[in-house]
Parts: C-alpha cells; sequence; structure tokens
C-alpha cells in the first residue's frame, strides 16, 4: 500500500512519529468503501454519471447512494436513477430520502417506490430549506424531522436506514452536543448507521466518535470524505455547512494552485486523511464523488482498494 504524506506547515509529525505511522499504516486491513453519486439533470450529466459508475464500480463498494437535491428538487431524477442504477449495475444502491416539499404520504410513497425495485437502504434526511428560505420549515402534513422519518421508515421493516452526523457542529445546532444527541435520537428512531459530513483532519472525526461512544452509541459511525476536486468550490461550501477550514490547508492549496500541482496535493491530502483515520481503526469510508471519480479512484489505489470486479450492462 502507498502512504503519501503531506507536509502540513507547523502541522508537521517529528521524524519518529512519521516511521512509526507508516509502518502501522502499512500493516493496516484493505478499507471498505462506498461511494455517493447525484443525479443527473440532463444528458451530458447521464453519459457523466455512468462514467462515474463504471470507473468506481470495480472498487466493490459496499454500497452507493444517490443524493436529493436541496429543497428536494432532484426527487424524481433520484428515484429513477436509484432504480437504473440498481437493476443495471448490480450494486447495493442506498437512495436519499428528505422530508422537504412532500406529506407523509408521499414520502412513504417514494419509499414504497423504492421497496418495490428492489432497493432496501435508504439514508434518512431531514434536508435542506428550498432555494430562496432561510429555514427548514415542515410541509403540512409532512414529517417535522429526520427522526420522524426514521421511525416511519424502519415501522415498514423494508429497509436498513443511515443518517447523517456531524463532527464539526451543524449550522442550526446550538451546541455540538446537541448534534450528539441528535444524532442518538436518530439511532434509538431506527437508524443502524451514520454518515459523517465531511472533514478536513483527522482529528475532528475522533473526537466526534469518541464524543458519540460516550453518548451510549454503538452504531456504526462512517467517515464522509470529500476528495477536493475545486478548492475554492470547496471552501465556500465547507463555510456554508459548518466544517471548519484550516489555515494550513488555506495556504498549502494557495501554494498549489500557483504552482499547478493542485491535483497532486488534493491526492495526498485526501490519502492521508484517509490513512490517519485507518490508523485509529476506522475502517469503512464513504467518498463524495460529485460524480468526478478520478481523484477518488487513485486515493481508493494508493490505500490498497484497487479492482476487484468487472461492471457489466451498464449503459
Amino acid at each position: 500500500m502507498i502512504i503519501l504524506k503531506v507536509m502540513k506547515l507547523s502541522h508537521v509529525r517529528p521524524r519518529a512519529t512519521r516511521m512509526k505511522f507508516i509502518k502501522r499504516a502499512i500493516n493496516m486491513s484493505t478499507p471498505t468503501v462506498s461511494f455517493e453519486f447525484f443525479p443527473p439533470q440532463n444528458l451530458e450529466a447521464s453519459f457523466r454519471l455512468w462514467e462515474t459508475v463504471q470507473t468506481l464500480a470495480p472498487l466493490d463498494p459496499s454500497f452507493v447512494s444517490v443524493t436529493y437535491g436541496a429543497g428536494g428538487t432532484t426527487r424524481d431524477l433520484t428515484r429513477d436513477a436509484v432504480a437504473t442504477l440498481h437493476k443495471s449495475s448490480g450494486l447495493n444502491v442506498a437512495a436519499h430520502l428528505t422530508c422537504v416539499n412532500a406529506t407523509k404520504e408521499e414520502t412513504l410513497a417514494i419509499a414504497a417506490d423504492f421497496a418495490k425495485a428492489g432497493v432496501k437502504e435508504i439514508v434518512a434526511l431531514r434536508g435542506d430549506a428550498p432555494k430562496g428560505e432561510a429555514k427548514f420549515t415542515p410541509c403540512k402534513d409532512g414529517f417535522e424531522n429526520s427522526v420522524e422519518l426514521i421511525e416511519a421508515l424502519s415501522a415498514t421493516g423494508d429497509f436498513k436506514i443511515r443518517v447523517g452526523a456531524y463532527p464539526d457542529r451543524h449550522p442550526e445546532a446550538p451546541s455540538a452536543r446537541a448534534d450528539i444527541d441528535w444524532l442518538k435520537a436518530k439511532i434509538d428512531a431506527g437508524a443502524s448507521e451514520a454518515i459523517t459530513q465531511f472533514f478536513f483532519e483527522a482529528d475532528t472525526f475522533l473526537r466526534f466518535r469518541d464524543d458519540c461512544v460516550r453518548a451510549g452509541i454503538d452504531a456504526l459511525i462512517i467517515p464522509g470524505i470529500l476528495p477536493i476536486e475545486n478548492w475554492k468550490g470547496t471552501r465556500n461550501f465547507a463555510k456554508r455547512c459548518g466544517t471548519k477550514v484550516p489555515t494550513w490547508l488555506e495556504d498549502a492549496f494557495e501554494k498549489a494552485e500557483r504552482d499547478g500541482r493542485s491535483d497532486l496535493l488534493a491526492t495526498a491530502i485526501c490519502t492521508e486523511l484517509c490513512s490517519d483515520l485507518m490508523a485509529e481503526g476506522v475502517d469503512a469510508l464513504h467518498f463524495y464523488t460529485l460524480n468526478r471519480p478520478e481523484l477518488t479512484r487513485d486515493v481508493c489505489h494508493a490505500l490498497g482498494v484497487v479492482p476487484r470486479v468487472e461492471l457489466q450492462n451498464v449503459a
């Protein structure tokens, strides 16, 4: 397994510590991986999705998920993409489902359609407010929050349910402890696993994981990993969702962009983040691919995740 190390300015391990880490990393098991995709909104995006699937499916992901757009804007596209992926790719597909702009009856009807199509896993989320609205407002006769949605999905007995988690405080949460309490409520409501929002430093996730254990959460918490395809866009997105952006990372990308080495830096940073997590016992990683598979593929290869299967009949 190849370990790419990055000099993080002042955040650099002493030489002896780095050597010890590399030795430990070499002996780690290959992680289980999963991937998140966007539903396509036009013909060009459809080709891009299939290219992404064909690139990453040979890495044998434990599951792939398909998102909802903000405000539920891609509900029908998500449903179609999930059904097509499940039928054509042979992958274990998990559908995102939110509470936004739908009654309880409508939301559960969508879930029933997933079940009829053979899709047995759902990522249950409250969802973001529709564009132009400052905050989430429950739809009339809709689910008030993600816990209500999870309880209803769990009662059907049809699905394995995953939920979101926030190592950095959610912008609407009054405290970091509130995020953990809410995650526990979602697990108690019937969820079996959680996938975190992305983060930039391993310690962010590791502290969160320890806090969850202390709070009595024993469900698997999978770190969400965002390979940095575009630093400016990633930084702006991070600020909107409350993810802390370390100064060393700002400085590193400023220099890399000036030297034309952003892709190399992004691969190295993401690989090191995953290696640091694996060294602390993390054995499952969820990649936000943005339907751009190359960087995710390269990071997985560096971690020892190599093609195991051939994808057939996807077109």
